[in-house]
């Protein structure tokens, strides 16, 4: 993306894929390809520099709205601080219900919005629930036909129920949201491999 700056102020955003008019003259598309920055720069159009430092994981954070700002010869676009999506489960409260927000349907400590916890505690679920149905059939078939399950899928079924209820209860004993990210950021060990402190389930072909 591209400014146009006039007298030290940002007048325009461009985006450089169609020519711009600046005063009486008609300039085509390919000066935003062809010409150099100082070229641009002398009919006053900057090319956008980005500053990503305060910007973090959507998946864990709300990011601000990008501000532009021309300084030191230059616009440069960046974040301000992010904040934390709410690891915890809200709940309607007293000050909702008197100031005429809570709806008729729900009670003064009924859940509001679900937290980061419940969503992905959900998602453990679901995930522990596909890899079961993967060996459904054997149990199924021994409901039906009394043929024993065998020894290996037993091991592996419980191991997944056992690893899934050690993922929820990291996800519930997180702190906060910083935390919860912690839980899920892989990192390169020591042996080469590449892990996360919440760890995998396990599947059949691990």
């Amino acid at each position: 993306m591209f400014a146009l700056v006039k007298d030290g102020s940002i007048t325009k955003y461009i985006s450089g894929n169609k020519g711009i008019t600046i005063g009486d003259i008609q300039y085509p598309q390919s000066i935003f390809t062809l010409w150099s920055a100082d070229e641009k720069k002398a009919i006053g159009i900057y090319e956008v520099e980005y500053d990503n430092t305060n910007k973090k994981d959507e998946a864990w954070y709300i990011n601000t709205n990008q501000s532009f700002v021309f300084a030191n010869d230059k616009v440069t676009g960046s974040y301000g601080s992010a904040t934390a999506k709410a690891h915890a489960d809200t709940t309607w409260t007293q000050e909702d219900s008197d100031d005429g927000l809570m709806p008729s349907d729900k009670s003064i400590g009924d859940i509001k919005t679900r937290g980061l916890k419940y969503n992905l505690i959900q998602t453990i679920k679901k995930q522990a629930a596909g890899e079961l149905q993967n060996t459904d059939w054997y149990v199924v078939r021994k409901a039906d036909a009394g043929t024993a399950v065998p020894s290996a899928i037993t091991t592996h079924r419980a191991a997944v129920r056992t690893k899934a209820d050690e993922m929820e209860t990291a996800i519930t004993n997180a702190a906060d949201t910083p935390a919860l990210e912690t839980l899920y950021t892989y990192t390169k060990q020591d042996d080469g491999s590449v892990t996360r402190p919440l760890g995998e389930l396990p599947t059949l072909d691990s």
